[in-house]
């Protein structure tokens, strides 16, 4: 036999290996991007693009349909070059996944808060659709369907969720996670007792947002220095099951909801760069978010923070629950679309109820006992034409805790939340006040102390 081959002419036995590799001598694609020998990466990828536009965003691949799993791409791949390549299969893949990324790399397109892009096509926010598709990074798996019914089981389901006067903050909230906007500058928080089925909404987020949302905990969100770079692209970041455990700091938690403009991302082993994040945070948990060391108003600023029903003690769970709310997932889309409309006409402020306000005054109140000490009676009074050094504000205060069994906090952190809250509390610092000795002391006009400071001894 082996002499046989050795008759063959050169050209001969070419024709013969292309036979038995099983690959047509006349392929286009052969002549494309295969000599017989190798591959040429540079014209698969051409050659692939032409099958299927699609482009490289911040390493990630879209087409007019959304973003695209890199496995997705690869499997593609194997399938194009398995007739020719033979060994070292998985390493042509990678290489040629990374080529594609390289030639169909560009920039992000505009970011446009005027829309909604659905999977069928394009809503603008005055109401008009068109079936036309634009590039965006921010597609929703579900369509449009302006004649989609009520979805009856999802308001019935919010009526046994939520106190009425609530609904509607939540309404704009999940159709201003729609949208790529940080200027509503707000968070929401949904805190209940457990069981109430507050789960079931971040199900039917997933159904709405699809990829655009991503999962995982708000204490990772704030304390890993990768995670924020995760976020970029999103729309939305859902805990559903939030940690009681205090925050140790909550810069970058703040900064997310009110982001305006680049911030740093830094991703492992890559050098960081800056990008914008428009994603929104939105968590579940049984317990209110808290801080180790922020009690500004700053921070709470940031919330909406709504309380569930108490779960009524013959109430029957139904554990088809959530794949009933995703069937009527198109319906629901039309109710979002109604609190965003609502939300942009209000110029992003939210229609927060009174009860909604209370429960954020409330935690302020419970976790920063400060608030207490100067609500209180009996200690301290607010009137203008008055004044306190802050000496004597702080011997007040630790009256209070030693009265009421509170934990003060230190004389550094009692003074800087006066100095950074005195507007809001109607107080002025003042570097120059008179004190009995003749000498100025530092302290706060519009405040004055009720008790006898000096028979106290704190310090």
């Amino acid at each position: 036999m082996q002499e046989d081959f050795k008759s063959l002419k050169p050209e001969q036995l070419e024709a013969l290996k292309t036979l038995l590799s099983g690959i047509p001598a006349d392929s286009p694609e052969y002549a494309d991007w295969f000599d017989g020998k190798k591959i040429d990466e540079i014209a698969l990828c051409e050659y692939m693009l032409r099958k299927k536009e699609r482009k490289c965003i911040h390493g990630k691949f879209y087409d007019l349909d959304g973003e695209i799993e890199d496995d997705t791409v690869r499997k593609e791949i194997l399938e194009e070059i398995s007739p020719y390549q033979k060994s070292n299969v998985a390493k042509m893949v990678d290489r040629i996944l990374n080529t594609l990324k390289l030639i169909c790399q560009c920039e992000a397109p505009p970011v446009r808060e005027d829309r909604v892009h659905f999977r069928n096509g394009t809503y603008h926010l005055d109401g008009s659709f068109t079936e036309i598709k634009e590039w965006s990074m921010n597609r929703l798996p579900v369509r449009y369907n302006p004649n989609a019914p009520v979805p009856e089981r999802w308001l019935a389901f919010l009526d046994d969720l939520l106190d009425k006067e609530d609904i509607p903050v939540l309404q704009e909230f999940m159709g201003y996670a729609m949208i790529p906007s940080n200027r509503g500058q707000k968070m929401l928080l949904m805190i209940g007792k457990g069981g109430e089925g507050k789960s079931r909404i971040g199900r039917v987020l997933r159904a709405i947002l699809g990829d655009n949302m991503n999962t995982g905990s708000i204490q990772k969100l704030e304390n890993d220095r990768f995670n924020r770079a995760d976020q970029e692209g999103k729309l939305l970041f859902m805990d559903d099951d939030m940690r009681t455990e205090a925050l140790p700091s909550t810069n970058n938690i703040k900064s997310i909801v009110t982001m305006e403009d680049k911030i740093d991302l830094e991703r492992k082993g890559e050098q960081s760069v800056q990008g914008y994040l428009y994603v929104r945070i939105i968590c579940f948990g049984n317990g209110s978010l808290k801080s180790l060391h922020d009690q500004s108003y700053g921070f709470y600023r940031r919330q909406i923070l709504l309380m569930t029903k108490d779960r009524t003690a013959d109430r029957k769970d139904d554990r088809y629950l959530g794949d009933k709310l995703i069937r009527e997932a198109e319906g629901i889309v039309l109710w979002c679309l109604e609190g965003l409309q609502r939300l942009v006409k209000n110029g992003f402020e939210f229609s927060i109820s009174d009860q909604a306000k209370q429960n954020l005054a409330d935690l302020m109140e419970n976790e920063n006992n400060i608030i207490s000490f100067l609500n209180s009676s009996g200690y301290v009074r607010r009137e203008k034409e008055t004044y306190a050094s802050s000496r004597q504000l702080y011997i007040a205060y630790r009256k209070w805790c030693d009265d009421n069994l509170e934990k003060p906090r230190a004389e550094n952190t009692f003074k800087k939340y006066l100095n950074e809250n005195a507007r809001s509390l109607g107080l002025t610092y003042d570097k120059n006040l008179p004190s009995e000795n003749g000498k100025t002391v530092r302290g706060f006009r519009g405040i004055h102390v009720l008790i006898n400071t000096k028979q106290y001894r704190f310090f």
